[in-house]
C-alpha cells in the first residue's frame, strides 16, 4: 500500500529523487573528512576554477554540499542531518522547503548559499528582522569564512559604504525591508557611487511565508512631505457619524468594504455643500468620504490601532506588534486621526515604491524555506513561481494535536484556557499560548494575575527580547503568552525533566484566518522527535466564527441546550472550522492577487524608468539621447501644429514660433516668411538644424565634461519629478476606476488603457522639459553630489529603524568647506566621523 500511495505522490518522489544525490554526498563523506584545513578551504579556489573551465554549477552540487558539511562540523560542531542536505538541494532547485520547527533551517541555508556563491555574482539571505539577519550571518558567517568566502550584513544604521561592501561580498545576510528599500534608494541615487546593490542574482528567504504572503499585502513606500491641506478631513470626518447604517451606507464585514446609497450619496453632498462629489471637480471630496466611511466603519480602535501619546499606531494583525512609523497609504491614516480627532499629520507624497512581489520576482533564481507553506501552495506558485516540497522530520514527530474544544462566549473559552494553563503550572509543564492580539493577551494575562500564577507576556517587544523570552518558553513551570508569530525564528528548547512531564503544551486561545499561522504556532512544539501537546479552544464570539461558517455549529449547540460551561470537542467541528479558513484563504488570495494585478501595471512603467534611469547614471555620454529627444519634440510640435493640412502657409505660423521660443529655441530670430514656402519636413529639418546649432554652441561654451554633467542632472531631476507626480496620479486612478464597472467595463481592462495613456504622457512631458532645460540652465558648479534623497521616510517598522539622532535643517556636503572655518573640506574636518 505505502508503494502505490508513493507511486501516485509528487512530494515522494521529489523526496526519493534527492535521497539519491544524499547517498553520492555520503559517499564523499570520508573522503572529504580526510582533508586537512587548508586543503578543505582549497576546495572553494578549486570549484571556482572548474565552473570558469565551462563546468555546470549543477555538476558540483555533491561534492559542494559534502564540503559544507564538514566545514560546519569542524568550524561549528554540527553535522548537516541527510534531510537538511534534502532541504539545502529544494533551495538549490529555485523552491521552497517546508521544514518544522527545529530542523534546522538556518544551517541547510548554508548548503546552497556556498554552491551559489561559487559564480561570484553574490546570494542573498532575507531574514524577517534585524536580530535574525544579525544572529544567522555572525553565526553562519564562521563557515564561509572558513572556506575563503566574504559575509556581509545588510541592517539599519550602516553607513553607505558598509553597505556597498555588504552588497560586494558573496553572501548577504539582511532583512525584506531594507533589501526592498536599498533597491529604491539606488533608483534614487543621483551620482554612479549612490548605488550600493549589484544586480539581484540568487535569494533564499528565510519564513518564506511571512515575507512573501503575510507582509507582502503592504508595498515599500518611500514618501517626502506633500503639501496637502488637511482641513477637509476634520469635515467629512464630522458628516460620517451622521449617517445610518443600511440606509445611507453598507457594510460587507467579510470583504471589507463599505458602500454609500444613492440616499447616502445625496445626504453627503447637501452637508457638505456640493453639487456631485463624482464629477472631476469633486472628485478628491469622493475620495475623503470613502476613506473615511472606511476609517469608522472597518477600522476599530485597540484591534487594528491604538492611539497613544496622541499618534494613531497601526497594531500588526499577525504579530501583535505596534507599527511604530507605519501609517496607511491612500489618506485613511488621516481619515482615522480625525475620527480621533488626534493632529492630522502632513500627507506625504510617493517618491518611490514597490511590492515585495515584484521586488523579489527580479531575482534570477529564488528558493525559500518555512514551516508553514503547503497551505498556501497555490499562491507560491501563481504569483512567484515556486512550488512547496515537504522535508521529512529527522526524528519521528510524536506531538499531540487534539481536537478543537468549541464554547458558546469568549468568556467559558477563556476560562477554560485558564484552567488548563493552572493545571500543567501546577505539574511544572510549559504552557505557550497564543493569542490573536494585544488586547487579548492583555485579558488572559489579568485573569492568570488574578490567579497568582507567574507568567511572561510578549507582545510589542524588540525582536532580540522577544527571541530570549520565546527561547526560555520550555523551561519547567514556565508559562508564556504572546501573539501567535512572536518570536518566530527561534527554537524553544525542553528544559531539564520536561520531556517526562509531556514536553511543551501549547494553547490556540483563537483560530486565525490563516490554516499557516495556526500550524506556526502548533510547530513550536514537538521539535527534533520531542514530546508535546496542542489544544485550541475556540467561542461563537470569535471573528472567525462569526464571520464565516458558524451558523451551523451554534445552531447545533441550540439543539442540545448547551450552556457556556459545556464545550464541544469533535473532530467534525475542527473540520468545519478548517473549511471556514479555506474559504478565507481563497478570498484572501484573490484580493492579494487583484493588487497584483493593478501593480504589474505600476511595475513595468517602474521597469522602463528605472532601466533609463540607471542608463543615464552609468553612461558617459548622454548627449546622443538628448539628441534623439530634441529630434521627437520638434517633431511632435510639427504634428502639434500642422492640425489636418501639410501645408505650412495654412498653419498658424506665429504660434508655432512662439511654441519653439518657450522650448527648444529659445531668443531665435526666425520669421514667418522662412517657414512660408517650405515643406512640412522642409519645417522639420530647419528647426532641427536650428536646435542643433544652438545645443553645439551652449556645448562650446561650457566644454564637454561640464555639458555632461549638465545633461546628466537635468535628466535625473526632470525624471524624478515627474515621476513623483505620476505616481500621485496612478494612485487616483486605482482609486477611483472600480466605479467603471457600473458602465459594464473591466476596471482592470480600463486602468491598463488609461495607465498607458499617461505614461505615454508623461514621458513626452519628460523629453519637452529637459530640452527646454538644457537650452537654457545656467550652471553652478559645486563640488557637492549628494549620494541619497534628503528629508524622505520609509513606512517600517520603529524597532526596525536605526536609533540615531534625526537630521534636520540644512546640511553641510562633505566636499563643500568646513563651517568651524579651518579651511579644509568638511569630510577632512568635523565631518571625518560623519
Amino acid at each position: 500500500m505505502s508503494f502505490i500511495k508513493n507511486l501516485f505522490d509528487d512530494n515522494a518522489r521529489d523526496v526519493k529523487k534527492y535521497q539519491k544525490r544524499v547517498d553520492k554526498i555520503n559517499a564523499l563523506e570520508a573522503e572529504i573528512k580526510g582533508l586537512s584545513d587548508e586543503q578543505l578551504k582549497e576546495k572553494t579556489i578549486e570549484f571556482r576554477s572548474r565552473l570558469e573551465q565551462g563546468e555546470k554549477l549543477d555538476h558540483l552540487l555533491e561534492e559542494a554540499f559534502a564540503v559544507v558539511r564538514e566545514a560546519s562540523a569542524r568550524v561549528l560542531g554540527q553535522r548537516h542531518y541527510d534531510v537538511q542536505l534534502i532541504g539545502g538541494m529544494v533551495l538549490n532547485d529555485g523552491r521552497i522547503a517546508e521544514m518544522k520547527t527545529g530542523e534546522g533551517k538556518t544551517l541547510v541555508a548554508t548548503l546552497p548559499c556556498y554552491l551559489n556563491a561559487l559564480e561570484g555574482k553574490g546570494v542573498h539571505v532575507v531574514t524577517v528582522n534585524d536580530y535574525l539577519a544579525s544572529r544567522d550571518a555572525h553565526w553562519m558567517g564562521q563557515i564561509y569564512r572558513f572556506l575563503g568566502m566574504t559575509v556581509g550584513l545588510i541592517v539599519h544604521g550602516l553607513s553607505h559604504e558598509q553597505k556597498r561592501e555588504s552588497y560586494q561580498a558573496d553572501i548577504t545576510y539582511g532583512t525584506n525591508n531594507e533589501f526592498g528599500f536599498d533597491y529604491l534608494r539606488d533608483n534614487m541615487a543621483v551620482s554612479p557611487r549612490g548605488i550600493v546593490q549589484r544586480d539581484p542574482n540568487y535569494a533564499i528567504i528565510d519564513e518564506v511565508d511571512s515575507i512573501l504572503i503575510d507582509e507582502a499585502r503592504t508595498p515599500l513606500i518611500i514618501s517626502g512631505e506633500a503639501d496637502k491641506p488637511t482641513e477637509l478631513y476634520y469635515r467629512v470626518s464630522k458628516v460620517i457619524p451622521r449617517l445610518k447604517p443600511e440606509e445611507d451606507y453598507h457594510v460587507n464585514e467579510k470583504d471589507r468594504v463599505v458602500t454609500l446609497t444613492e440616499e447616502g450619496v445625496s445626504r453627503v453632498e447637501t452637508m457638505l455643500g456640493v453639487d456631485n462629489m463624482y464629477d472631476d471637480l469633486h472628485n478628491e471630496v469622493a475620495h475623503h468620504v470613502n476613506q473615511a466611511l472606511k476609517a469608522y466603519t472597518l477600522f476599530k480602535r485597540d484591534r487594528d490601532y491604538v492611539v497613544k501619546d496622541g499618534e494613531v499606531i497601526i497594531v500588526d494583525e499577525f504579530t501583535g506588534r505596534m507599527m511604530f512609523g507605519r501609517r496607511y497609504s491612500e489618506g485613511l491614516h488621516q481619515a482615522i486621526e480625525a475620527k480621533e480627532n488626534v493632529k492630522i499629520e502632513k500627507e506625504t507624497q510617493t517618491l518611490a515604491t514597490i511590492t515585495f512581489q515584484n521586488y523579489f520576482r527580479m531575482y534570477h533564481k529564488l528558493g525559500g524555506m518555512t514551516g508553514t507553506a503547503k497551505t498556501e501552495e497555490n499562491e507560491f506558485i501563481n504569483i512567484y513561481g515556486l512550488d512547496v516540497v515537504i522535508v521529512p522530520t529527522n526524528m519521528p514527530m510524536v506531538r499531540k494535536d487534539m481536537p478543537d474544544i468549541v464554547y458558546r462566549t469568549e468568556q467559558g473559552k477563556f476560562k477554560a484556557v485558564v484552567e488548563d494553563i493552572i493545571d500543567k503550572f501546577s505539574k511544572g509543564q510549559p504552557t505557550l499560548v497564543g493569542t490573536v492580539s494585544i488586547e487579548k493577551s492583555e485579558v488572559l494575562s489579568e485573569m492568570l494575575q488574578k490567579k497568582s500564577v507567574p507568567h511572561q507576556v510578549l507582545n510589542a517587544k524588540f525582536h532580540e527580547i522577544e527571541a530570549q523570552i520565546v527561547a526560555k518558553a520550555g523551561e519547567k513551570g514556565m508559562v508564556t503568552i504572546a501573539t501567535n508569530m512572536a518570536g518566530r525564528g527561534t527554537d524553544i528548547v525542553l528544559g531539564e525533566g520536561v520531556k517526562e512531564l509531556g514536553g511543551l503544551h501549547i494553547i490556540g486561545t483563537e483560530r486565525h484566518e490563516s490554516r499557516r499561522i495556526d500550524n506556526q504556532l502548533r510547530g513550536r512544539s514537538g521539535r527534533q522527535g520531542d514530546p508535546g501537546s496542542s489544544q485550541f479552544y475556540i467561542s461563537m464570539e470569535d471573528d472567525l466564527m462569526r464571520l464565516f461558517g458558524g451558523d451551523n455549529i451554534a445552531g447545533f449547540m441550540d439543539k442540545l441546550g448547551m450552556d457556556d460551561s459545556v464545550p464541544i470537542e469533535s473532530k467534525i467541528v475542527s473540520k468545519s472550522i478548517e473549511g471556514s479558513q479555506k474559504r478565507v484563504e481563497n478570498r484572501n488570495f484573490e484580493v492579494r492577487k487583484h493588487v497584483l494585478n493593478y501593480d504589474d501595471v505600476m511595475n513595468k512603467q517602474r521597469e522602463i524608468i528605472y532601466l533609463q534611469r540607471r542608463a543615464v547614471l552609468t553612461k558617459e555620454n548622454v548627449g546622443e539621447q538628448i539628441q534623439d529627444m530634441l529630434e521627437k519634440v520638434i517633431k511632435d510640435t510639427i504634428v502639434r501644429f500642422s492640425g489636418e493640412t501639410p501645408y505650412p502657409e495654412e498653419w498658424d505660423i506665429p504660434s508655432l514660433l512662439e511654441y519653439c521660443e518657450n522650448v527648444f529655441l529659445p531668443n531665435h530670430e526666425i520669421t514667418n516668411e522662412e517657414i512660408e514656402n517650405l515643406s512640412q519636413v522642409e519645417v522639420e529639418e530647419f528647426l532641427l538644424e536650428k536646435a542643433r546649432e544652438l545645443y553645439e554652441k551652449r556645448e562650446d561654451e561650457f566644454g564637454s565634461e561640464l555639458m555632461r554633467e549638465i545633461e546628466r542632472a537635468v535628466v535625473l531631476q526632470i525624471v524624478d519629478t515627474h515621476w513623483k507626480d505620476h505616481l500621485d496620479a496612478m494612485d487616483m486612478l486605482r482609486d477611483g476606476i472600480g466605479l467603471r464597472a457600473y458602465g459594464q467595463k473591466d476596471p482592470l481592462v480600463e486602468y491598463r488603457n488609461e495607465a498607458y495613456e499617461m505614461f505615454q504622457g508623461m514621458i513626452s512631458a519628460i523629453q519637452e522639459d529637459i530640452v527646454t532645460y538644457i537650452m537654457r540652465v545656467t550652471p553652478r558648479i559645486t563640488e557637492q553630489a549628494p549620494e541619497e534623497p534628503q528629508n524622505v521616510s520609509e513606512n517600517m517598522y520603529e524597532d526596525d529603524q536605526p536609533k540615531q539622532p534625526r537630521r534636520t535643517g540644512q546640511q553641510t556636503g562633505r566636499n563643500e568647506l568646513c563651517p568651524c572655518g579651518s579651511g579644509k573640506k568638511y569630510k577632512k574636518c568635523c565631518g571625518a566621523n560623519d
